[in-house]
């Protein structure tokens, strides 16, 4: 039993919020294990749609970028696994952006009924598209084995660069959910901001093709500012090893978007939470 009691005032702050938060973390895994329970219910494949999706996509994009577009892969490394390394993380970000976006309005009937953090909602969505992500993770270690690729240490780092894309899709999620409340129309963008991402990150082609060209550097940094820039690009460098660099200056831009994306994602959902239930 809790050692405070909660008090709730008009116009103002809850002090004990971020404890709140803690004591209902039996919610936080309630909802999560909800979601996962739902969310291939009633089909006919269950779990395995967390393989398939990615799965042609990434047969997809080799095809039209390494057949077609005549696309090259780092020295020494599969244009699939490549391909495979940013599809797995962008895939993560895009499915948590895009839940965690959704979450207040599909969760509203619980909004207007009891008091608890409502960071929460949007928290576990994230959570359950990480049980996604190690899921889909085999399609990448079946690829190993199929050519016969074996990464080197760096591997071990890889935690870290998750850990940046959960970052970068918790803050953008948290922002655009609780512009969602209030503006229904996100729903209609959200979609098209997925999309637009998909194309102006690195998945089918190498970051390399941008730094290389003989352009001004300020066109570069415009280009790193897009925070799964610097996701993608670990990503590869954990799993590619030596074959593929990791530009330290425009990394450090994309991690700085991503903690900049965090810190006002967290301060405008705390911002309108007290509003959501009138709202909504």
């Amino acid at each position: 039993m809790s050692k405070y009691k909660i008090i709730i005032e008009p116009d103002t702050e809850n002090s004990n919020y971020w404890k709140d938060l803690w004591n209902y973390r039996g919610l936080f895994y309630f909802l999560a294990w909800r979601d996962i329970l739902v969310r291939y219910k009633q089909t006919v494949i269950g779990v395995l749609w967390s393989l398939l999706r990615p799965l042609i996509t990434i047969v997809v994009f080799t095809i039209v970028f390494s057949k077609l577009g005549n696309f090259k892969s780092e020295e020494g490394v599969p244009y699939a696994i490549m391909v495979c390394a940013a599809m797995l993380p962008w895939q993560f970000f895009a499915s948590a952006f895009s839940e965690s976006a959704n979450s207040l309005i599909a969760n509203s009937n619980l909004l207007t009924k009891v008091y608890f953090p409502r960071l929460i909602v949007p928290a576990s969505t994230v959570i359950v598209c990480l049980i996604d992500f190690l899921i889909s993770f085999l399609i990448l270690i079946v690829l190993f084995f199929w050519y016969q690729f074996i990464p080197d240490v760096r591997i071990l780092m890889l935690p870290l660069f998750l850990l940046l894309a959960l970052v970068t899709a918790l803050g953008t999620g948290l922002f655009i959910a609780a512009l969602n409340v209030k503006y229904r129309d996100f729903r209609i963008v959200i979609p098209f901001i997925v999309q637009i991402g998909l194309y102006v990150s690195p998945v089918g082609y190498s970051s390399n093709e941008i730094y290389s060209r003989d352009i001004p550097q300020i066109f570069k940094y415009l280009y790193a500012i897009n925070p799964m820039v610097g996701v993608i690009d670990g990503f590869r460098w954990c799993i590619m090893g030596g074959n593929t660099p990791l530009h330290i200056p425009e990394f450090i831009a994309s991690i700085g978007i991503s903690l900049l994306f965090l810190l006002i994602g967290i301060r405008y959902f705390r911002k309108m939470e007290k509003s959501f239930a009138d709202v909504i």
